[in-house]
């Protein structure tokens, strides 16, 4: 089951269009890989080949 993580200061930031982008820091404390193509994915996720570096 997965957790619900509270979201804190520097876990996200506001792009140019409004949308909600997390970065590094949050997806460390998720402790997992969606394998969404996260622009700031820290296990290395490319979507584009669907493989981890």
């Amino acid at each position: 089951m997965k957790k619900n993580i509270p979201i804190e200061e520097g876990d996200f930031y506001l792009s140019e269009q409004g949308y909600k982008v997390f970065t590094e820091q949050f997806h460390l404390k998720r402790g997992y890989c969606c394998e969404s193509g996260c622009r700031h994915c820290p296990y290395g996720y490319n979507g584009k080949t669907n493989s981890r570096n």
